[in-house]
């Protein structure tokens, strides 16, 4: 036997799984022993685990498929209120990002390579540059537990659920056209190609951006929601109501809302098409399956028992619910709406999230 076969049978032996290095992940937020799950999405196998903060609930991943950012909602249990970083190529936690007076981070996602978190406590959304490690941008919701976050492709719109306020914020970037002449002695306009510092030409103040705060009510415990494909609507799931409040974005008006049999719905998301709605009952045995034309339910698919986190895969033939009475992530089949097997990620699992080639 020569050293190369020698070496090979040591690596299988101390049990290291074997995958592409291209291989895209499923990360599982595991709320009992407080890690996350790197799974393999291809195989459904577990990597491995990495620690994370106390109390986690939800986790995404930095556009270049890197770093999973969890954040550790502490619950009032006097941790520090932090965002917990995960390096996903070496399977290793890295320093957590401390938040300081933002209490209870939440929801969490990603754009322009920033991270955008809700925190509850401070009823804000805050935004964290990864380039600078620091909380560059907060503004307040004025709501309370403003809890989840989903913003825009072109950044210039936020989205929150606010649960106890039973309100959805949306948060609209615009410019504002300073006003103000030019401070004494400025030159005459066309006298110089800029005005003092900060100014433009002729000494006018150059135009800034400020953001605007929409209040949409909805219903009762208003928590999991998604914003369609196409960014026309956005589809909240009221889980004290038993309805689903469907929001017009360009009008920030509920236009529909579609009562539905659930006992505490915890998420919801679309399927990467837009044509279906899968809601999460943590309260109930099911995935709910809405038919987003018809507005109509069409499936029940039986998962065993308090679903709460979902996730799609890019390529829409698969979603997974995070279910924590098994430990365990279901896989469902979006082609037959069937749920086709599970994945034994750990204690407690609850959010969910997608890496690409890792």
């Amino acid at each position: 036997m020569n050293l190369a076969t020698r070496l090979l049978l040591a690596f299988l032996a101390c049990g290291f799984t074997a995958r592409p290095a291209e291989a895209d992940l499923l990360l599982a937020i595991n709320k009992g022993d407080n890690t996350v799950a790197i799974i393999d999405a291809a195989t459904l196998r577990v990597l491995g685990t990495a620690p994370v903060g106390p109390d986690p609930h939800e986790v995404v991943v930095s556009s270049d498929g890197k770093l999973a950012y969890i954040t550790n909602y502490n619950a009032g249990n006097g941790f520090q209120n932090t965002i917990s970083v995960v390096d996903l190529v070496a399977r290793k936690a890295l320093p957590p990002i401390d938040l300081g007076a933002l209490g209870r981070p939440h929801g969490v996602t990603v754009a322009g390579g920033k991270v955008f978190f809700t925190a509850e406590g401070a009823k804000v959304v805050g935004r964290f540059d990864p380039a600078t490690q620091k909380v560059d941008w907060v503004i307040g919701t004025g709501q309370d537990r403003t809890h989840m976050v989903i913003v825009s492709n072109d950044e210039k719109q936020i989205f929150t659920t606010n649960v106890a306020s039973a309100s959805v914020s949306i948060l609209e970037q615009f410019t504002v056209a300073r006003r103000g002449g030019p401070p004494p002695g400025t030159p005459p306009p066309g006298a110089a190609a800029r005005g003092p510092l900060g100014r433009g030409p002729g000494g006018a103040p150059f135009p800034t951006t400020d953001w605007r705060v929409t209040v949409v009510p909805v219903g009762a415990g208003a928590e999991g929601f998604d914003l369609s494909p196409n960014g026309r609507e956005l589809w909240v799931a009221n889980a004290q109501a038993g309805s689903i409040s469907v929001i017009d974005v360009a009008t920030k008006q509920v236009v529909e809302t579609l009562k539905v049999a659930f006992r505490s719905a915890n998420r919801l998301k679309f399927t990467p098409d837009g044509k279906l709605a899968l809601v999460s009952d943590l309260g109930g045995t099911d995935v709910i399956v809405m038919d987003v034309t018809t507005r109509k339910e069409v499936k029940r698919i039986d998962v065993g028992g308090g679903a709460a986190g979902i996730q799609m895969s890019p390529d829409g033939a698969r979603a997974f619910a995070a279910v924590g009475s098994r430990n365990a992530v279901v896989v469902i089949d979006l082609r037959t709406l069937q749920a086709s097997g599970q994945i034994a990620s750990g204690p407690g699992p609850d959010g969910l999230a997608w890496a690409v080639g890792n």
